[in-house]
């Protein structure tokens, strides 16, 4: 059959169903995917050379004919096949190791290339473990598997890097012709020749530009696909326009027990104008632990009240949104304001006064706000926090619960430190307004790494610490049990137990996300009001966890978090007037891992942490938990700003000359196939 760029693989010749399969589980389904399933690296195999040049230490190429084939054993018993191939210079020892398969692929008389290192082995030059083709007269050059540079892709059992480069050559000739560049002439590489290239590069630098087309074509469909969003968002949608007193703003936040600080201030500024606006506001907050989130929301709750709106606000777990209760009905019902709490443990009296006369100006809950039967006439605002803990369909059913079609302003908010280039790419479509400032007062936790054979002294140093100054512990293990395959990672059970007669003069509780919610909600209150002194629990307590006289902070592995997430961590401790701590326990003691670790003693910023940790380790999963509509990149890098950058320019010059792209219909074309493609439904 023929094939096209939307063709099964299961239907390329020697693919069939089985291997499909196999191909599945590298995400690739199509003949495009193939196309586009990138080398990771190259092994450089282009000095050709005759066999009586090449020297100790060298990667080469070699072309010659199998002259002798002998199987072996090593000392070891290991099985041993020694070749023997000749060119007219001379003859090379070849050998392999347990592939005796090889007698039947090179018997005596095969023309044969083969590349890989020159060594030593019995006082004789030899390649070992070579690649090699099978081949007939013709010149080097044509080869795919040696005598250039060669590409080495992602494997899978049952798929490997020299079967892949088979099938994406015959791909390659079948449908190259048939792809489009859609781009506007931006001086890059053209497509076509960008994928033929990125496979076979003559070159390395060629292989870098080809790299570079492609990674600069899926970050320009990021940023257009982002506008696009926001361009339908403002177009389609209608919000309740709010009318700002400043007099009763400045009233409000004058009964604040501390001074806004100027990241507060210019993020309230940045919100109260978005709610002056006919469409809805769609903005993310960004803020450390402590810097004030709540506050900035809770002002836009006030004005939205003043202008005869409800407002909702959406926590991941009933402990946040119980704090979240607390703290705004402190603040606003001294103004009128009534405030409701809606978790999943409530009993079924509030699901009577909400469907009945009660009102309140501000409903504050879990995700239950969306399984109980509430309906709003003016929901004018909704605040989500935490929000990369929501899926986009949970998010989208809550701006469903108003009437009369108006969408209610959106504020989203997370104090999980997002690098800024992913934030103006993924978040493209989002206002961004971020909190980098800690309120004054608020100490810095100071923070350690600290290495295995200090363990005992730092459990003496807890001991005291909490006798001396009557602060609490959360000690953080990565597991809930023992695993027989991380056998050295601490769990939080075994922790626990071992731990008890460590620390017998205190009281220890534990914690982990299998126990049931009234469990999780009995050791959290028996912590809370001291009655335990130390917290052995896994990363559940990451976000939304408020105990002020918590100071001690000890991650057992921590090499195996992410700098974020340690951040988010360490902030669970410095939440009161005491001098906090965070000690980081690591059996690493050299390299990148531990530079890693070192990085966040000294550095207290979670954007600036989130930054270093996409250099350092890749980008992951960006938000902690997996997004609905998240780009997976196959080509590009969030850590390349530089890029980002040029592709976000590249975007605005061409929208701003067309934004409705109707000079541009390749353009427009690819951009509804990607977003099909991409499953876009944000």
């Amino acid at each position: 059959m023929d094939l096209s760029l939307t063709t099964p693989v299961q239907y390329i010749p020697r693919v069939g169903p089985a291997r499909a399969k196999l191909l599945k589980k590298l995400a690739i389904e199509t003949v495009r995917d193939l196309l586009y399933y990138i080398p990771f690296r190259y092994d450089d195999f282009s000095l050709i050379s005759p066999i009586d040049r090449v020297q100790p230490g060298e990667t080469v190429t070699v072309k010659g004919t199998v002259t002798a084939f002998h199987n072996a054993f090593t000392k070891s018993g290991k099985k041993l096949q020694e070749v023997k191939v000749s060119d007219e210079t001379g003859t090379l020892e070849i050998i392999w190791f347990n592939q005796p398969f090889l007698s039947r692929v090179l018997p005596v008389g095969t023309q044969v290339r083969l590349a890989g290192s020159i060594g030593w082995f019995a006082h004789e030059l030899v390649m070992t473990s070579p690649s090699y083709e099978v081949t007939g007269p013709g010149p080097v050059s044509e080869s795919l598997h040696t005598g250039r540079l060669v590409p080495i892709y992602p494997e899978t059992e049952g798929i490997s890097s020299k079967w892949l480069r088979g099938r994406i050559a015959f791909v390659l000739e079948q449908v190259l012709s048939s792809v489009v560049d859609a781009l506007p002439d931006f001086g890059l590489m053209p497509l076509p020749r960008a994928i033929q290239t990125v496979h076979f590069p003559q070159t390395k630098d060629q292989a870098v530009m080809a790299r570079r087309r492609l990674a600069f074509d899926e970050l320009f469909f990021l940023h257009l696909r982002a506008f696009e969003e926001r361009r339908n968002w403002e177009q389609t949608k209608k919000s309740y326009p709010c009318r700002i007193d400043k007099n009763e703003v400045t009233k409000l936040i004058n009964t604040l027990p501390f001074t806004l600080t100027d990241d507060q201030k210019t993020a309230t500024r940045e919100i109260l104008t978005d709610l002056t606006r006919a469409y809805p506001m769609n903005r993310l907050l960004e803020g450390d632990v402590g810097a004030g989130k709540t506050v900035v929301a809770m002002i836009a709750m006030y004005v939205a009240h003043s202008n005869g709106l409800v407002s909702v606000l959406m926590a991941p777990t009933q402990i946040l949104a119980e704090q979240h209760y607390t703290t705004i009905k402190g603040f606003l019902e001294p103004f009128g304001i009534q405030v409701g709490l809606v978790t999943g443990s409530q009993k079924t009296e509030l699901d009577s006064r909400l469907r009945g006369n009660d009102k309140f100006d501000v409903l504050v809950g879990t995700h239950a706000l969306l399984s109980r039967k509430i309906k709003f006439n003016r929901l004018g605002l909704v605040v989500i926090d935490e929000q990369q803990r929501f899926g986009v369909l949970q998010r989208s059913a809550l701006e469903k619960i108003t009437k009369r079609g108006k969408t209610p302003h959106l504020l989203t908010m997370t104090a999980t430190p997002i690098p800024r280039s992913v934030a103006r790419t993924v978040m493209g479509n989002l206002d961004l307004s971020i909190l980098a400032t800690i309120p004054d007062g608020r100490k810095k936790v100071k923070t350690w790494v600290v290495p295995n054979e200090k363990r005992q002294k730092a459990y003496q140093w807890i001991t005291k610490q909490i006798n001396e100054n009557g602060g609490q512990t959360f000690i953080i293990c990565p597991l809930i049990e023992e695993s027989e395959t991380l056998a050295t990672v601490k769990s939080a059970k075994t922790e626990f137990d071992r731990l008890t007669s460590v620390f017998g003069g205190f009281c220890l509780g534990l914690l982990h996300g299998r126990m049931k919610v009234k469990e999780k909600n009995s050791v959290l209150e028996d912590f809370r009001r001291n009655k335990i002194q130390i917290l052995v629990a896994t990363p559940v307590v990451e976000v939304g966890i408020d105990i002020p006289n918590a100071t001690i902070m000890l991650i057992e592995a921590a090499e195996r978090f992410g700098l974020s997430q340690l951040h988010q961590l360490r902030g669970r401790v410095g939440r009161g007037e005491l001098q906090s701590y965070c000690l980081l326990f690591t059996e690493v003691s050299e390299g990148q891992t531990l530079n890693r670790l070192k990085a966040i003693e000294t550095t207290h910023s979670g954007p600036i942490l989130a930054e270093l940790d996409l250099t350092l380790r890749g980008p992951g999963e960006l938000f902690g938990t997996r997004q609905h509509g998240l780009p997976e990149l196959k080509v590009a890098r969030f850590s390349d700003s530089d890029l980002i950058s040029e592709t976000r320019t590249a975007v605005h010059g061409v929208v701003g000359q067309d934004p409705n792209l109707s000079s541009f219909p390749l353009l427009r074309e690819k951009l509804r196939e990607s977003t099909i493609t991409n499953g876009q439904q944000d």
